[in-house]
This record gives structure tokens, C-alpha cells and sequence, in this order.
């Protein structure tokens, strides 16, 4: 039942994730994609400070194991951070846009209009284009797999995650599944606006 459970949660947290945000990143909610990145962020907080702390400090973990796990989980992960910021800072590939640039050019698509990366286009509906003087190329983008092999890595966790908290009880294991739901969404939009 329990192995039924986490399939499914995964499923769900995973595969619905993707589903969603493919829906909310084509419509009218592309140019909100920022702050649901905010609303990701206070969904995986809430959960874990409200279900999964208490849950295990009712475990009977010592509470100085249980906080120097959660202190070098974010160490790690602010370290991560800036080694990413300190990468990208000394490999810079103009032809590559920023997040920012690609949001922007998400929620103007979504309009019918195409701005950025040296895209000119008409649209019957609209009657005009949008140039920026500079050339557009049809290539992939180098950036697209460093978000695809971190993505995998990412999911890897969810999964970790639900299917821990699975094992420990089912209602446990179905917040987190709503919580990780919840964070991914926004994190799949965001990464939609990046590989298009």
C-alpha cells in the first residue's frame, strides 16, 4: 500500500507538475512566473516547518542532530549557490539570455508579440513585429541542458522526499506530494521560459 502510495504521490507531484506548468506558462499566468517562484519557495518552507520538523523532532532524533542536518543542508545549498553565481559569472555566452530575459520573452509570446533574442516576427493578428537588431539563431541553446541535468537532479530529490515521507505516514507523505507540487509548477514554468 505503501509502495502504491508514493507511485502515485510522485506521479502526481511529478508528471502533474509538468502538465501544469506546460498549461499556465503558454496562458495568461506566463507573466507571473516570478512570483509564483515566490509562492514555490513559501509552499517548501511552509511544509517543511509546520509537517515535516515537528514530525521529526516527534521521531526521537537528538534535536543537535536534527538542527546541524538542517544547518548544513543550508549551507550546502547557499554554497551551491554561489559557486553557480561565481560559474556563470566567468563563462559568459552572449548568445544565451538571462532569466529575466527569458521570462520577459515568455509573457510577451503569450501576447502574440516576440521580443529579446533577435526575434523579428509578424503576426497576422497583430499586424506588426518586433526587431532588435541583432541576429536570432535557431540552435539549440547550450543552456538548455544544464537545466535538464538539473531538473533530473531536482526530481531525484522530490522523489527522495515523498517517498520518505510516504514510509513515515500517509498523510504525511501527501502533503508533501502537494507540497512539492505546489514548488514545482513555478520551477517547471520558469524552466519552460528558459528552453523555449
Amino acid at each position: 500500500m505503501v509502495l502504491i502510495s508514493i507511485l502515485i504521490g510522485t506521479v502526481i507531484a511529478g508528471v502533474g507538475s509538468v502538465w501544469l506548468a506546460a498549461a499556465l506558462s503558454f496562458g495568461a499566468l506566463a507573466r507571473y512566473t516570478q512570483h509564483m517562484l515566490s509562492l514555490a519557495a513559501g509552499a517548501l518552507l511552509a511544509t517543511a516547518f509546520v509537517h515535516l520538523l515537528p514530525e521529526a523532532f516527534e521521531s526521537g532524533i537528538p534535536a543537535q542532530s536534527l538542527f546541524l542536518t538542517i544547518l548544513g543542508g543550508l549551507i550546502f545549498f547557499f554554497l551551491l549557490d554561489k559557486a553557480e553565481l561565481w560559474h556563470h559569472g566567468h563563462e559568459h555566452d552572449p548568445g544565451l539570455p538571462t532569466l529575466d530575459q527569458a521570462m520577459h520573452d515568455a509573457a510577451d509570446t503569450t501576447h502574440g508579440h516576440a521580443h529579446g533574442q533577435g526575434h523579428s516576427h509578424a503576426h497576422s493578428h497583430h499586424g506588426h513585429a518586433h526587431a532588435h537588431g541583432h541576429a536570432h539563431s535557431h540552435a539549440p541553446r547550450a543552456g538548455g541542458w544544464s537545466v535538464l541535468t538539473g531538473d533530473s537532479v531536482h526530481c531525484f530529490g522530490d522523489g527522495v522526499l515523498i517517498a520518505s515521507a510516504f514510509v513515515a505516514d500517509i498523510r504525511l507523505g501527501a502533503m508533501a506530494a502537494v507540497a512539492a507540487l505546489a514548488h514545482e509548477v513555478p520551477h517547471h514554468m520558469g524552466d519552460l521560459a528558459v528552453l523555449r
